[in-house]
């Protein structure tokens, strides 16, 4: 659609208003912080949930499908929740709802995940080694209703932030940044949290017959999560007050596509994106499809591959779990700071796209080095004889362990811009075609959850494939990267950082 055309109305068009005045940094401050409450479940869930699930009996090629609840669940909620939230009329506000009833969920989640083994055992399951249907089932819908709540919050918080920063792309991106910003705090106290072995002892009930005390560490990192989502959202739903969305002469056709079902208006929205939104959806999908084996993966990775451990056999297995926590808890150290300097980043290498393209390119290479230090962990395995004479295997050699450590740290900056660029740019277009916050992201949202899909799918079987371990997944991520990195570098349409929505129009890419 050329600029001034108006003879459709896709969902995307340019609407003729006046954008509201911007609130003020502290409101901003306090939304972005949602994010750490909300990023400290999701670290614990990527360090800790992916051996958990192993020790309840699932083997590892199932592991993958557990993880099929987040896409899905996202790709449900978030377009659902974002449509609802663009046109809540509540007095208590159109994006505050849904981040009161995500919160609240979290709590049901937490309660369940945490005491699935005890409910499991409750119910019949026994104990030792060994598949534990029931508290399988637990977990699972625990998992489920968190993903859900996780969805309920993610999306209403980064369109409040669109909300609050009054239609100007600069404060868009900034906010995006400090949410980025957040989530690496979040994610530095969960991954601490994670690779804190004696946590359980702050809360002595957790450690139970049917709850050993990995499970225990588990629990009590869940505690602290809610502890702190809870805190921050109250703050948020307290002191920040709603901008109201800007006033606009809508004709009889818009009135009426209002009522159109959500998913009628997510097709709609799809069928008249513009090539941009188009380019950045399919980077984005290509970058998800690149990040998903790492972060799912890794703890295990460090486990099986570099600690050369067995899943409940010895210790080797859970201190790898433990030495790749602590990697987690180094990679959002790194993002932390580079999200405050992704603003300033992105003009010295000459645009957004430029500065996504290159760190996707680097993405490619971290996840490429874990063949080699792989392959450096087995050749340089060590091993010890007890006194029985039996084999005892002993840690990898400090530089392996080193070098995993360092890979997991410089990939901060790679995810970083993953979590501030892509919503920034989302909130921009939005905002320049006259398009509600909320769906936009549940657009944008669709990028992350079906290359989520198509890892959780994929990865088991090709992991089984070529031997059980997790190093294929991590190849097909380093090609997916590199791809990514072309296409954001030569699709992505280039985007003044000065520029305000409002001058933004159609015929502004190039």
């Amino acid at each position: 659609m050329e600029n001034g055309d108006h003879r459709t109305a896709p969902a995307f068009q340019l609407q003729q208003a006046s954008p509201p005045e911007a609130a003020p940094v502290r409101n901003i401050i306090l939304v972005a912080a949602i994010a750490a409450g909300v990023q400290f479940g999701w670290a614990l869930q990527l360090s800790l949930l992916t051996p958990y699930v192993q020790l309840l009996g699932i083997p590892h090629t199932w592991t993958a499908f557990i993880w099929l609840c987040g896409p899905v669940s996202g790709m449900l909620v978030q377009p659902i929740v974002g449509y609802y939230s663009d046109n809540c009329t509540l007095r208590f506000g159109r994006r505050k709802p849904f981040i009161a009833g995500g919160a609240g969920l979290v709590v049901v989640a937490v309660f369940l995940i945490g005491f699935a083994a005890d409910i499991g055992y409750a119910a019949g399951d026994t104990l030792g080694k060994g598949t534990k249907p029931r508290a399988t089932a637990v977990f699972v819908v625990g998992f489920w209703i968190l993903d859900v709540a996780n969805n309920m919050l993610q999306g209403p918080c980064r369109a409040l932030l669109a909300d609050l920063s009054g239609g100007n792309a600069r404060k868009m991106s900034n906010a995006n940044a400090l949410y980025s910003f957040f989530m690496a705090v979040g994610n530095v106290s969960g991954y601490a949290a994670g690779s804190y072995t004696h946590l359980f002892k702050i809360f002595p009930f957790s450690k139970t017959k049917a709850c050993d005390v990995y499970c225990a560490n588990l629990k009590s990192c869940f505690f602290i999560s809610v502890a702190l989502l809870l805190c921050v959202s109250a703050l948020a739903l307290t002191i920040v007050r709603e901008t109201p969305p800007p006033e606009t002469a809508e004709a009889p056709e818009a009135t009426k596509k209002k009522k159109i079902p959500v998913f009628g208006e997510l097709f709609s929205a799809l069928k008249n994106l513009p090539r941009p939104m188009w380019f950045l959806l399919l980077v984005a999908c290509l970058n998800w499809i690149a990040w998903f084996p790492f972060l799912l993966f890794d703890t295990d990775w460090m486990g099986k591959e570099v600690y050369g451990g067995t899943v409940a056999e010895g210790k080797m297995y859970d201190r790898g779990v433990r030495a790749g926590a602590l990697g987690l808890m180094l990679n959002p150290v790194v993002l932390g700071f580079s999200s405050l300097g992704i603003q300033a980043i992105a003009r010295g290498v000459g645009g957004p796209k430029r500065l996504w393209g290159g760190v996707n390119f680097l993405l490619a290479v971290c996840l490429a080095l874990t063949v080699v230090i792989t392959k450096q962990a087995e050749h340089s395995r060590l091993y010890t004889v007890g006194a029985d004479g039996v084999q005892i295997l002993l840690p990898p050699v400090p530089g392996v362990k080193i070098s995993a450590l360092a890979l997991s740290g410089v990939l901060g900056i790679p995810l970083a811009v993953t979590f501030s660029i892509p919503f920034a740019l989302a909130s921009i277009y939005s905002s320049n075609y006259g398009a509600g916050q909320g769906l936009s992201l549940g657009v944008l949202n669709l990028a992350i959850v079906i290359p989520q899909m198509v890892v959780s799918v994929a990865s088991g079987p090709l992991d089984a494939l070529f031997g059980g371990g997790n190093i294929p997944a991590f190849v097909m991520g380093a090609v997916a990267a590199a791809v990514s990195g072309i296409f954001a570098v030569t699709m992505l349409p280039a985007l003044p950082a000065d520029a305000s929505t409002k001058n933004l129009s159609v015929g502004s890419f190039h």
